[in-house]
């Protein structure tokens, strides 16, 4: 039996309620959904972007961060909202606050911070954009901090916390946001 269906049902699932329902039993842990592939894995599916009704008190054109909920809204007008499922900081690294988009980038370069070096010193210490980049296809950078919302190389991240602060989209989501904002937009960060 593989590891991960060992493991999913170590917490309390059936391999018959994995295979009968796989379409609506969630992650224990992300409370993402769990399907299973052909060949008898258990994974996690892609968080799906949708419009949704908004009730919250941000204004059209806002971004909104839901750190605990792991989602990003994009506000629109008449109480509607874009909602993508997001990776966000990991213990330690979460945060939150208010930043503008001071800059948008396509397949941009990496170049691991100092910090994320000392604590990671096989990193690369520079790395060109495209398919294998951690930024993804795109990127917004949040003010002057070393914060960014971009897209992924690691899809299954989404819907977890697992970054240094950065806010993760799957690369589809991310080029339908960078499409919508402009230099200047609000984004706002909650916990």
């Amino acid at each position: 039996m593989p590891l991960l269906k060992k493991a999913v049902l170590a917490v309390g699932f059936t391999a018959a309620a994995i295979g009968a329902a796989s379409a609506v039993t969630l992650d224990p842990v992300t409370r993402q959904p769990l399907v299973m592939s052909e060949d008898g894995r258990v994974h996690a599916t892609p968080i799906p972007r949708e419009e949704v009704d908004y009730s919250g008190r941000y204004a059209p054109g806002t971004i909104v961060v839901d750190t605990n909920e792991k989602r990003l809204y994009f506000v629109l007008p008449n109480k509607r909202a874009i909602k993508y499922g997001v990776g966000v900081g990991r213990p330690g690294f979460s945060w939150a606050g208010q930043k503008n988009i001071t800059r948008k980038a396509e397949w941009p370069d990496w170049t691991p911070p100092p910090q994320m070096l000392k604590r990671r010193p096989d990193l690369p210490r520079h790395m060109k954009g495209g398919p294998e980049n951690p930024m993804g296809a795109r990127a917004m950078y949040l003010g002057t901090s070393l914060y960014r919302i971009h897209g992924s190389n690691e899809p299954e991240t989404i819907g977890q916390a697992v970054s240094s602060g950065c806010i993760r989209m799957l690369n589809d989501d991310v080029v339908d946001l960078y499409e919508r904002v402009k230099i200047g937009t609000r984004v706002v960060v909650t916990r």
